[in-house]
């Protein structure tokens, strides 16, 4: 193993900002001087129990307090994980971004729905081609992922370089352009690397992922095993490759083709603009055109493979579409797997899909973009790093990748298992953690960025624990006696006709709890509220189990 070409003295700091406890929020920050660079900026869509939340974006206050370091965001490919984040991080961190040029085409469709295109510089990187941004330089390396012009970036600085690998795949069959530059991984090697930053997402698979062509010969045969009905294909809208097969057999067995989904439409008219998708001619019909065709010549192409509630699929499973209605010989193919935490949702979708008569295909119709275990070694052969650090992953899945590099001879402590704020300093002579900067998710709920915390949230999962119980009263303005009320109104907490007796004792405890506060003189608000809230509360739990919000609402006349 080669030593990096470095200055001995240099040490370089690696800084994730999220990413590695979970799948999506990729983000990671490299500092070395007074040059900061930041590879990817991706969103996490909300966990079950995040209630009412659109999407988190993660936590840049580091990024923030170093605006003066801050040279650009560097980004591998043009997935929601990677650069999702950035119309909301671009208003407080304004900075060029660099990235392939379908990337870009994806960024540029972001940056304008949120007003931001005219103000944000962007540059277009080509496969091979190098950037200068202060104290770095950063070569753009082509790769294979599921969406087209993914690239890993080979990272130079004094202390040394180091690989990023972004999310991959060596497919060396690839339905677009041409295979991972393993070559130039190679040469990289030769020369010498740091530390390899590689995608985990597959690391506990054996074996190779498939080549994405593979799937082109199951959808003509599906097309042609299924040719009496509509097809309808769920897929992720940036799989424009797998748009691209889909296209080809719909065109093959003389099918028109309708996109249904406000990212897919995105996604496949940025893409054929780009020149990434080849659209057969006369293929494509608008949706209002469907009826004009037989079922047996059209091909409906959809989001909604995840099983989310407003997406196309779902809400055609629902019959709430307003334009397509599943018919019993239609054909529902769902060309993904669900992503872990999803697969209630999907199952969901399925059966209603089933319920109404159609067929529906879930098996063997995906491949993954992601590097499976002896893909992963063969990065790890060719760059030959003197540290390991898996990235873009959970804990297991970046685990099971720390053993690969153990198998490889990497030793257990040059691989480092870092967490989202670490803040790594590393050269030739050593690694170490060194410092922890803030981190987490910041939540986007409609127009609001960061305005919903922890504590709105909790508020949200009492609310839908337990429900709400209003007390409200009207004061006499300066003799404090009681003008109206007090009455109470139940949300959420149990039906208010079905519980008479319950609700004339809680009135009752109302009334003795106002009684006690006239007696002693008590005529502040904040107190009376909080003996209100606690007298109250305390005898629904008793009578109930349970804790209701409680929200006393006092007016003065």
């Amino acid at each position: 193993m080669k030593k990096p070409n470095m200055d001995p003295d240099s040490k370089l700091r690696i800084i994730p900002l999220g990413g590695l406890e979970q799948i999506g929020l990729n983000i990671t920050a490299f500092e070395y001087g007074e040059s900061i660079i930041v590879v990817d900026c991706g969103l996490a869509f909300p966990e079950d129990d995040m209630l009412g939340i659109d999407l988190c974006i993660p936590d840049v206050t580091y990024l923030k307090d170093n605006i003066d370091k801050v040279k650009g965001f560097v980004i591998t490919h043009g997935h929601e994980d990677h650069i999702g984040a950035l119309p909301y991080i671009l208003k407080e961190i304004n900075v060029p971004i660099y990235a392939t040029k379908l990337t870009i085409g994806l960024i540029d469709r972001k940056l304008e729905e949120h007003n931001l295109k005219d103000i944000t510089k962007r540059k277009v990187i080509n496969h091979g081609q190098s950037i200068n941004l202060g104290a770095f330089r950063i070569e753009f390396i082509k790769t294979n992922h599921s969406i087209a012009d993914a690239s890993a970036l080979a990272i130079y600085s004094p202390a040394g370089c180091v690989v990023h690998t972004g999310d991959f795949k060596v497919d060396y069959t690839p339905v677009y352009g041409d295979a991972i530059d393993l070559q130039r991984l190679g040469e990289i090697g030769k020369k010498g690397v740091l530390a390899l930053m590689c995608d985990s997402t597959n690391a506990e698979r054996p074996g190779f992922t498939n080549s994405e062509k593979t799937i082109g010969k199951i959808f003509d045969t599906l097309f042609a095993e299924h040719s009496e009905g509509r097809i309808i294909v769920a897929t992720f809208a940036s799989n424009v490759d797998r748009v691209q097969q889909i296209l080809n057999s719909a065109d093959k067995y003389g099918r028109k083709v309708v996109v249904e989904g406000r990212s897919m439409i995105n996604v496949i008219e940025t893409a054929s603009e780009l020149g990434y998708i080849n659209v057969p001619d006369n293929t494509l019909i608008d949706i209002d055109q469907l009826k004009n065709y037989p079922d047996e010549k059209l091909v409906i192409i959809t989001t909604g493979s995840q099983g989310e509630s407003m997406a196309a699929l779902s809400r055609m499973a629902l019959d709430l579409h307003r334009k397509i209605t599943i018919k019993p010989r239609d054909t529902i193919i769902f060309s993904s797997n669900p992503i872990p935490g999803n697969e209630k949702a999907v199952s969901k979708v399925i059966n209603e899909l089933e319920a109404k008569g159609a067929k529906v295909i879930f098996q063997d119709v995906h491949v993954s973009g992601h590097a499976c275990r002896e893909e992963i070694k063969l990065i790890y052969s060719l760059v030959k790093p003197m540290y390991s650090i898996p990235v873009h992953g959970e804990y297991r899945q970046r685990h099971a990748q720390s053993e690969i590099a153990a198998e490889l001879g990497i030793p257990s402590e040059k691989i480092m298992m870092l967490h989202s704020g670490d803040v790594l300093e590393i050269n030739c002579n050593g690694a170490k953690v060194v410092d922890r900067v803030q981190t987490g998710a910041v939540y986007v709920d409609g127009l609001g960025v960061g305005d919903v915390g922890n504590i709105v949230l909790r508020d949200r999962q009492r609310l839908a624990d337990d429900g709400i119980v209003v007390i409200a009263l009207t004061l006499e303005k300066g003799t404090g006696q009681v003008l109206a009320g007090p009455d109470i109104v139940s949300r959420g907490f149990v039906y208010v006709r079905d519980s008479d007796e319950l609700m004339d004792d809680a009135y009752d405890v109302l009334q003795e709890t106002m009684d006690e506060l006239f007696d002693r003189g008590i005529t502040d608000w904040s107190r009376m509220k909080n003996s209100l809230r606690d007298n109250v509360g305390d005898y629904f739990w008793k009578k109930t189990r349970r804790k209701p919000m409680i929200l006393p609402i006092i007016m003065e006349v």
